[in-house]
């Protein structure tokens, strides 16, 4: 795939999960469990590679935080899912382990990542183990319906 074709395909992707936060989110708290996000992360790393889902969850972020649908948790959380995913997908070309890569990249390593954000920078009380099972949980309900919407376009050889 070319380069036009990828910036294409991520603006494409930004702005449908940029559209699907307005009326598809979990309310956790101080956080948003946005499982469109973590499903646009497992395709952005299956169809366009690392870099790309990292720069579509980076623009995913900054419209949903520019829309007042998004915090900052959704960078640290987005991007290192999108990259784990797309690594993994590049090495392997396993879609069960791309959407693991997910799981672990958001849910867990997302989550680490974003506590010192809620308690240094926000003033946010929270605990790194208060965040984790809303991560993981965001984040492997995107991530099932990710590797479902992938094995469907396997499945009808349009991938």
């Amino acid at each position: 795939m070319n380069k036009t074709k990828r910036i294409t395909y991520t603006a494409i992707i930004s702005a449908i999960t940029t559209a699907a936060s307005t009326t598809i989110y979990i309310p956790l708290g101080f956080a948003k469990a946005f499982p469109i996000q973590h499903l646009a992360n497992v395709i952005s790393a299956v169809l366009l590679g690392p870099a790309y889902a990292v720069i579509q969850a980076f623009l995913t972020s900054t419209l949903r935080n520019l829309l007042g649908t998004g915090s900052l948790f959704a960078y640290p959380g987005s991007m290192i899912g999108a990259l784990l995913a797309g690594v993994l997908y590049t090495k392997t070309k396993n879609l069960e382990l791309t959407a693991t890569g997910e799981v672990i990249g958001t849910g867990i390593l997302g989550a680490m990542a974003t506590y010192p954000i809620g308690a240094l920078l926000l003033g946010q009380d929270t605990t790194l183990f208060g965040l984790l099972p809303a991560f993981i949980a965001s984040s492997f309900v995107g991530a099932v319906l990710g590797y479902a919407v992938l094995k469907l376009l396997v499945r009808n050889k349009v991938l």
